[in-house]
């Protein structure tokens, strides 16, 4: 298997043994779980807000997409972790900005007990090279 790492500057760096996204034989494209930090600062974004976390999180994630050379377009796949289902409904809003409802990606959404840094949202996905 032929495996090449994406990383990039647009989007927060791994702050662990992980890497942005993974391209898998030129195929698949696996991007790790993104949470609402500013690339630039390594700072969380929107407090407490969910819009704005969710578009920081989906600002991320297209930018590990550009830098592999693909769009949300090919994404097959995400995974959305709320730290509260309250939030399903704004986040939905802004998820739809980013995914066409014809075309949009399978989907799971959990609420999990706490998530990095106590963020709202983390999204992965998955897409296709």
């Amino acid at each position: 298997m032929m495996k090449q790492v994406i990383n990039t500057d647009k989007a927060p760096a791994p702050v662990g043994p992980y890497n942005q996204a993974i391209a898998a034989n030129g195929q698949m494209l696996f991007v790790s779980g993104q949470i609402p930090l500013n690339p630039d600062t390594g700072e969380l974004v929107g407090a407490g807000d969910i819009t704005k976390q969710t578009e920081q999180v989906l600002t991320n994630l297209k930018a590990i997409l550009t830098a592999a050379g693909v769009t949300c377009e090919n994404v097959v796949k995400t995974t959305v972790f709320l730290a509260d289902m309250n939030d399903f409904a704004t986040m939905n809003s802004v998820y739809s900005q980013y995914f066409d409802e014809a075309t949009a990606p399978a989907r799971a959404c959990v609420q999990v007990s706490r998530l990095p840094k106590d963020v709202l949202v983390e999204i992965d996905c998955i897409a296709v090279i």
